[in-house]
């Protein structure tokens, strides 16, 4: 049933997808418009890649990319240089407002557009490769990455018809300009004041896309329709701060380690998995939809361990936690085009968890009952004495159709209504009932 609903609600959405498309088509024109601020890193990589299919998907005539980042990381980077170098829409960066920056990897997204610009008063440059932490490469491993983004840098610019030496300054010696120097040095096109006069300047530009096609800007009037990240993306952005990532990785393994040293607190270890997970994607040690997966895996776990552990609600919120989380991060949504609702994740996640725990609760129910079958079910039974029972001597009784030898302390005689008390190997220790009693509870609770 659950898998019919989120089926039901994503086919839903992308069958809604070409038709708000299509509208949006009949427009005359309109520029996308998203903002990377902060670090570089894979939420922020993620967020072009899906703006440039978008933009693609809805015949956008430029994507238009406001800037502002003190760098990041050199993978993110890449992947983001690769998506803007193949983009069959015209991308425009804008390092803005006066103040902001496009250091280090910034450097190279904003050269791997087809128009750069800066606001005045920016900078960009100083893209000299640097360790997580903050240190300098050193010996052979730090020459070859040092080289190696000297030419990556060097490549961009020559695609793009750009000053190719000062890319390489800007690796090697960390060189960083103003945008006047920028403009005067060539490593930008424009210097715009705001966006609409980024617009107007653009319009008229001839700019060369994937096939050896080329477009003329016309973006003076044209409508601007500003995208925001998704929730998931959102989130990991968040958490890509190199603090956070660190801290998260350390609490991780503390957690991990205290669940450890400590069983049975349960807190320390669901709290140190997640975090755990989402240190590693944040770092980019596995893929963001591979530890959407294994969230998946551990909230399904945790749900269903609350079934069998008295937790006491830690497993249970965490594994409702975990399970939210890792649908947000599943889809991968810079390598297709589909994308889950998320209304969709929120009821598929609240069915899902109260399937789960119902499911639980019965099965808990059922094994708190005491054995009506076997050995056990006998406890408590009625039978019928058929050899009468002295204190001494054993006799014979007839118990759910069977015969059994049955002891007692008091005489019992044939006839009699007896109750089992305890079963010793093969033999019942009985007492005589009063009166005509023929159902005891535990054939009320068989009825």
């Amino acid at each position: 049933m659950v898998a019919a609903l989120l089926a039901i609600l994503v086919e839903g959405q992308l069958s809604a997808g070409p038709a708000a498309s299509a509208e949006k088509s009949n427009i005359a024109r309109h520029v996308d418009l998203i903002e990377i601020t902060g670090p570089i890193n894979p939420a922020s990589a993620d967020f072009v890649t899906d703006s440039i299919r978008q933009a693609e998907a809805d015949n956008a005539s430029a994507l238009v990319i406001e800037i502002d980042t003190p760098g990041g990381l050199l993978s993110s980077a890449r992947e983001m240089v690769k998506a803007l170098l193949n983009s069959r829409v015209p991308v425009i960066t804008y390092v803005t407002p006066s103040g902001a920056s496009a250091a280090s990897a910034g450097t190279f997204i904003v050269e791997a557009a087809n128009i750069a610009a800066m606001a005045p008063g920016t900078t960009i440059g100083a893209a000299h490769p640097l360790e997580i932490g903050g240190g300098a490469l050193q010996g052979a491993l730090g020459q070859k990455i040092e080289n190696f983004t000297a030419s990556f840098a060097k490549a961009i610019t020559h695609q793009r018809g750009r000053n190719e030496s000062w890319m390489e300054e800007a690796v090697r010696h960390s060189s960083a300009i103003d945008e006047r120097e920028a403009l005067k040095l060539h490593v930008i096109d424009l210097v715009a004041p705001s966006l609409h006069d980024l617009l107007v300047m653009a319009s008229g530009r001839r700019v060369s896309l994937p096939g050896d096609k080329k477009v003329v800007l016309a973006l003076t009037d044209a409508t601007i329709y500003r995208r925001e990240m998704r929730l998931g993306q959102s989130i990991l952005n968040r958490l890509a701060d190199p603090n956070l990532m660190y801290l998260l990785m350390i609490g991780g393994l503390l957690g991990l380690y205290f669940e450890f040293a400590h069983p049975g607190v349960y807190l320390p270890g669901v709290a140190g998995a997640i975090c755990l997970l989402l240190a590693l994607a944040s770092f980019e040690f596995i893929p963001l939809n591979t530890a959407g997966l294994l969230l998946l895996l551990l909230g399904t776990g945790l749900l269903i361990s609350e079934l069998f552990v008295t937790s006491y609600g830690v497993l249970g919120i965490g594994g409702v936690f975990a399970f939210a989380l890792g649908s947000l991060f599943l889809i991968d949504t810079s390598q297709t085009d589909l994308a889950v609702n998320r209304g969709a994740i929120a009821v598929v996640t609240i069915i899902f968890s109260a399937l789960i725990l119902g499911l639980g609760y019965i099965v808990m129910r059922e094994r708190r009952r005491p054995a009506i079958s076997g050995r056990e079910g006998l406890i408590g039974e009625l039978g019928e004495v058929l050899e009468a029972i002295a204190p001494e001597t054993a006799g014979r009784v007839r118990v759910h159709g069977e015969l059994w030898r049955a002891v007692s302390d008091t005489p019992i005689k044939r006839g009699a209504t007896v109750q089992v008390r305890s079963i010793r190997g093969l033999e019942l220790e009985v007492t005589e009932t009063k009166g005509q009693v023929r159902l005891n509870n535990r054939l009320q609770q068989r009825c």
